[in-house]
């Protein structure tokens, strides 16, 4: 558990949110932007815009929602702002534009690019856990009720503290609410109505925008999308794990026709299959610090380097734990995408999954690994799950199937392989919504971020005119990097 250990301290460090969802009318709570130069970021700008905790009694206290602008770099060809979100939940938009993160050079000309921190996070008024309760050992996969029980209560003191530090804001966190912040965000922006390009988890702040107002929307990309009409736990950790599995079959195809693959010529099926065995059985072990590799640390290994994706690195370390040996890079790839309380929280009050013991819960990893019989399991799904065990508050804003009406046109975006939001999830939104589906036929997560001319043309168009792609088009993959690595979207803390 040291490791864990060591990676929720890490955590500690970035905020949470919780909460709740209700109407009100953002405009009416919304202000011009006071655009200041960023103190770290020299021509990046920051704001804040004050929005209600709870929309549904505005009277009821404020909190704050960070900004920050990087202007367009043609004034004369400028249409208006882009609002980003870079997904998590958890994720920082300030600090990625802050970074460079951006569209192409197309949209940066004619757009200014806008990210915000979401309620509780980053540089928004921040919500606070206990340090103890979340650095606590606790089972990440239990193996039999009295470990389930013991994750349940650490999920509980944790969710507790949360409360207990942070205020009113600890119980207003929902993906609604952050929809309406948005609005609001429009608004003191001076934009009629909104531009945004989300990927991932913040593709649902987006789909819910457009649920709640639809008349306010002039373009809206949705990269890498959540399905919130998933319903069941068990159907989210099939869904997931079933979309890890497919990418390993294409990791494999890859470094069967790629000579310089670390597995070029091995059977890489038998060896996942034979660490696995020895994972399960705790005699897996990092070579280069001798710390043990249990199942769920193997799976995190397997989707850190999907989401990019960075095959060649993936095929390195396997190698290396196969043969006893110890790359560099072993230790970094350990754990590559944490659950942080930030996800935890804000997921938990997204979806109701309720799993009610352990024999339930085995059950459920034993169908999904039916499906995966490489991968066993989705690191990030497992997390998401078992996550919300005994999490004290209840969930406000539960799954549904999307009710847009009234909407322009929104773009549809996915990887054909997409390791952390399937393929299928984003077929799902397209379907509920009646929008386009463009189709990255190649790997990884954020399609827009897969160096593909096809998909960042596709979407240009539609964010500068608002013309969609013709339905059903497919944009072809382009062959990862043997070892550098491809430009990616920016979470790397979940969806």
């Amino acid at each position: 558990m040291a490791g864990v250990r060591k990676r929720l301290v890490t955590a500690a460090a970035v905020t949470a949110v919780l909460g709740s969802l209700l109407a009100a009318t953002p405009a009416s709570a919304a202000e011009s932007v006071d655009w200041q130069p960023c103190a770290d970021a020299p021509g990046v700008d920051c704001a804040a815009v004050t929005v209600p905790v709870d929309w549904a009694h505005p009277d009821h206290g404020t909190t704050s929602v960070a900004l920050a602008r990087r202007k367009a770099t043609d004034p004369q060809a400028r249409i208006g702002s882009v609002l980003m979100d870079p997904g998590g939940p958890g994720g920082s938009g300030t600090e990625q534009v802050k970074t460079g993160w951006s569209l192409s050079p197309e949209i940066t000309r004619r757009f200014d690019t806008v990210g915000f921190d979401p309620r509780g996070v980053g540089a928004s008024t921040p919500i606070s856990c206990g340090l103890e309760e979340l650095i606590a050992d606790h089972p990440r996969m239990p193996r039999n009720q009295a470990e389930f029980e013991q994750l349940a209560e650490y999920n509980r003191k944790l969710g507790e503290s949360c409360n207990r530090l942070s205020g009113p804001l600890g119980q207003f966190g929902d993906t609604k609410s952050v929809a309406r912040d948005m609005d609001a965000i429009r608004v003191a922006l001076g934009e009629p109505k909104l531009t945004y390009y989300g990927v991932s988890y913040g593709t649902l702040m987006g789909q819910q925008y457009a649920e709640l107002f639809p008349d306010k929307i002039r373009a809206l990309v949705l990269d890498s999308n959540m399905d919130h009409s998933q319903s069941t736990a068990a159907e989210f950790l099939i869904s997931e794990t079933r979309s890890v599995q497919a990418e390993f079959g294409e990791f494999v195809a890859w470094c069967n026709r790629t000579p310089s693959c670390a597995l070029h010529g091995r059977d890489v099926s038998k060896l996942t299959r034979d660490l696995q065995d020895k994972a399960a059985r705790g005699e897996l072990k990092d070579p280069q610090s001798e710390e043990v590799i249990e199942p769920l640390d193997l799976a995190s290994i397997f989707q850190g380097n999907f989401y990019t994706p960075s095959w060649g690195r993936l095929a390195n370390v396997l190698k290396s734990l196969a043969d006893g040996t110890a790359p560099a890079a072993s230790a970094r790839l350990r754990g590559e995408i944490p659950i942080n309380y930030v996800f935890q929280s804000v997921f938990c009050d997204d979806w109701r999954m309720p799993v009610h013991n352990f024999a339930e819960l085995e059950t459920y990893r034993r169908v999904a690994a039916a499906f995966a019989p490489d991968v066993k399991v989705n690191s990030l799904g497992w997390r998401a799950v078992t996550g919300c065990i005994g999490w004290p508050n209840h969930t406000s804003n539960p799954q549904h199937p999307l009710q847009v009406h009234g909407a322009p046109p929104l773009l549809v975006l996915s990887s054909r392989y997409d390791p952390a939001t399937p393929y299928a999830w984003s077929q799902a939104v397209a379907r509920q919504t009646g929008n386009t589906l463009l189709t990255y036929d190649g790997w990884g997560h954020g399609a827009y971020f897969k160096n593909s001319a096809c998909v960042t043309k596709a979407t240009d168009d539609y964010l500068i005119t608002g013309k969609l792609p013709a339905p059903g088009t497919h944009c072809a993959a382009v062959e990862p990097p043997v070892t550098a690595l491809a430009a990616q979207p920016p979470s790397t803390i979940g969806f």
